[in-house]
């Protein structure tokens, strides 16, 4: 008899994961707070920022049979395009020749997860508010539009219902639950950058485009309909610039001209889409544990984290990865073996994706414009073009394989330590070129051992 498997969240992880289990030949069902988007004709339901689907998404998807129907919407970013404050630009690749992320519409690639998870036969029901979860007898309460309320058993509920999971808070009241929640100085505004008139994209089609500034910054994403996604990350509150400073549309412009004139120029409604669009937040989540009972959280649900290393949603497809392949391992009815293993197995993995970040978060608002860390970057280029399997920059090992996240962060901190050692070197830009590669890789090596 099929186990019937509720999922809380009709999102990208919800939806990729109700795929992983109908595949189980399980009974799923998915449940969603909102109407189905899909249906609506200006499809602005929910969230709109793009997705960068790097390694560890494209594996998670190409397991569910899905890497060919979501690459037909996607666009290869090679690097970064940084643009500073005159108006010039200058490339930096994220790794070797053809490694790239992928950009797409978080709504385009959600409904392509939905239609495949209905033609796997998951059962979907929007329009399903949860008002309460009993863990202990694995029940979840709904209200729909009717009025009128509705409650569900299964045999798992799994929370793939994001920051502010409805799993979670239910888990938040038993016993020993530890929960950590920070919001971040900064929150984000989507802004747009539309086609040229001719129906060309405005800039490289084939970049992640970077306005450094120190504290804030700008970042465009191509679409395929030739216009750019763009998402301002400014502080809530500061003394010198701040979203509580552009009170009007003025201040708006007057800020864009100052900061961003080169992008100023290509967006039109620019002024129409900031009075539009909300100013959101930014939050990193941490708990323990992420199983009780047969309840289970994934994704933002477990560890929300903020978006500076494009990882949140890799992460979060990473997690259906892991999970169907303990199910794979342990069958389907040894749920808490699988869900003991799967947070043990997983948690430092997200802990240490938590911290990186945060540490991008620095690097893209402010280093990545500083002469001396491209100098940096280009050492740490030669070393891994000298020496490929012994030294793989951090971007790379967390981007573009699926060494996990706590062993990418610990070789990154040998890494960090040996070329802060290095870059000490007043001449160091004169002379990089004719370093000791094979003595700055032994260093490493050396700090491995210890």
């Amino acid at each position: 008899m099929s186990q019937h498997i509720s999922i809380l969240g009709a999102g990208l992880i919800g939806s990729l994961m109700g795929v992983y289990l109908k595949k189980r030949g399980l009974d799923v069902h998915i449940y969603d707070k909102r109407a189905d988007w899909r249906t609506q004709v200006s499809n602005t339901e929910g969230r709109s920022i793009n997705m960068a689907i790097s390694h560890r998404g494209w594996k998670a998807l190409e397991k569910a049979g899905l890497k060919e129907k979501v690459e037909a919407h996607t666009i290869p970013m090679y690097g970064r395009r940084i643009h500073d404050e005159h108006g010039t630009t200058y490339f930096q690749p994220y790794g070797k020749q053809n490694e790239a992320i992928y950009s797409i519409s978080r709504n385009i690639l959600n409904s392509v997860l939905l239609d495949e998870a209905e033609k796997a036969g998951v059962e979907m029901h929007f329009e399903h508010k949860v008002e309460h979860v009993d863990v202990a007898e694995n029940k979840v309460y709904f209200s729909i539009p009717d009025g009128k309320a509705k409650a569900g058993e299964s045999s798992v509920i799994i929370g793939a219902d994001g920051a502010y999971s409805s799993l979670r808070s239910a888990m938040q009241k038993q016993m020993r639950f530890n929960y950590r929640q920070e919001y971040i100085s900064h929150g984000y505004k989507e802004l747009s950058i539309p086609p040229t008139t001719d129906g060309a994209y405005a800039m490289d089609p084939n970049a992640l485009h970077i306005w450094p500034r120190g504290n804030f910054m700008l970042i465009a994403l191509p679409n395929k309909d030739k216009s750019f996604t763009c998402t301002l990350f400014l502080p809530f509150e500061d003394e010198k610039v701040s979203f509580d400073k552009l009170r009007d549309k003025q201040d708006v412009e007057v800020f864009f001209k100052t900061y961003f004139n080169d992008a100023y120029q290509l967006m039109p409604t620019l002024l129409t889409d900031f009075c539009n669009n909300q100013t959101s937040a930014l939050i990193n989540i941490e708990c323990y544990p992420w199983t009780v009972n047969h309840c289970l959280l994934i994704g933002d649900a477990a560890h929300a984290i903020v978006p500076f290393y494009g990882q949140g949603m890799n992460s979060g497809f990473e997690d259906c990865f892991i999970l169907d392949g303990l199910i794979e391992k342990y069958g389907t009815f040894s749920w808490d073996l699988v869900f003991e293993k799967f947070q043990k197995n997983r948690k430092p993995d997200t802990d240490a994706i938590c911290k990186l970040a945060m540490d991008n978060f620095r690097e893209m608002c402010d280093r990545v414009a500083d002469p001396r860390f491209l100098i940096r970057k280009k050492i740490e280029a030669k070393l891994h073009e000298l020496f490929p399997y012994e030294w793989v920059p951090l971007y790379s090992m967390v981007t573009f394989t699926d060494i996990k996240y706590s062993e990418a962060y610990a070789v990154g901190k040998l890494q960090e330590a040996v070329l802060d050692k290095v870059m000490r070197d007043p001449f160091i830009a004169q002379k990089w070129e004719n370093l000791d590669y094979h003595a700055i890789l032994d260093n490493v090596e050396t700090s491995k051992a210890v």
